[in-house]
Order: C-alpha cells, then structure tokens, then sequence
C-alpha cells in the first residue's frame, strides 16, 4: 500500500505541476499603436446650375486660291528690288524677303520661280547675267532664312520684261527686281 501512496503522492506532485505551469499569468499584449484620424475632407458643393464654359473658337481653315494666276495675283509674296548695278539684297528690303519666309513656311507645298530683271541701261547679255546674279540672291536669303531650295527656281529675264515703262529713275527702279512668280501649290 505504501507504494500505491507514493503513487498516488507521485501523480498529485506532478498534476500540481502541470497545473500550476498553466495557471501563471501570461504578460499582456503590448497596446496597438494609436492611429490618429485623419479629418474627413470637407464635402464639394454640388453645383445647383450648369457651369460655365468658355466657348471654343472656330479655328479658320485657309486655303489658296485653286488657280495660280489668282493666286499670283493676290500678292501674297512682295517683289524685292535692287540698287543700280548690284545683286546684293538691300538692307531695306529685308522686311519683305522676311515676310515672303514667313509665308512660304506657311504654306510648305508652294513652289515658286524667282525672276530676275534690269533696267534697260547696260547691254542684253550683261543684263541677263546681272539678272541671273538678282534671282540667284533673291533665292539664296530666302534659304538663310530658312525656305528649303528646292522649292525655289530662278530665271533672268534681263531688261526684257520691264515693270514700268520710261526712262527716268522713277521708272528704272522698279525694273530692277527680283519678282516672284508661284508655280505650283
């Protein structure tokens, strides 16, 4: 009987164990973090009536003119004219050439040919070379200044075809040009 006490004394040590193991306490958690609230955003008006919206302009469409007399006509493209003897592009004349630029790079598809003229003092064949020199001039500031030269042809016409008729001043320098024709669009 004594070993069934020490039994029974074994298995009562050993359940207090076990019991005792399970009855401690346990830490508590650590507290979770405190989030703070954001506010909530202000709530967005609804609009009673219709906003306002700015009307959007019509965008306006040019085009040439289908017939290129008409076009050549209109005079979009000025004519530039040169001292007597000379083939440079005058200082003065420089606003023109700008705006005969600005309007080609408008219309990139224009072709045009340049012609050059003289007046009627000095002899044909220099005239035709000094007239070749004024179209050639013409064409190339309009390069510097940013027209591609394919798009650009030019001819001398000497003092063949002159603007203005006489024989003063006044009429000699407007035969002194080069002038624009268009050729295609």
């Amino acid at each position: 009987m004594m070993k069934s006490f020490r039994s029974v004394g074994l298995l009562l040590a050993a359940g207090l164990l076990v019991t005792a193991g399970c009855c401690t306490k346990k830490p508590a958690p650590a507290p979770a973090p405190e989030v703070k609230a954001e506010p909530a955003p202000a709530p967005v008006p609804v609009p009673t009536e219709a906003p306002i919206v700015a009307p959007v302009p019509e965008t306006v469409v040019e085009t040439l003119p289908a017939d290129l007399a008409e076009l050549n006509k209109k005079g979009y493209l000025k004519d530039v004219f040169f001292d007597y003897d000379q083939y440079d592009v005058r200082t003065d004349q420089r606003d023109a050439m700008a705006g005969n630029a600005e309007w080609l790079r408008k219309w990139p598809t224009v072709k045009l040919q340049i012609e050059g003229h003289c007046d009627e003092r000095g002899s044909n064949k220099y005239n035709m070379a000094l007239g070749d020199k004024r179209a050639n001039a013409t064409r190339d500031y309009l390069v510097s200044l940013g027209i591609d030269a394919s798009r650009v042809t030019t001819i001398s016409y000497g003092e063949e075809r002159p603007f203005v008729e006489g024989q003063s001043e006044a009429a000699w320098s407007q035969n002194r040009r080069g002038h624009f024709v268009i050729t295609a669009k």
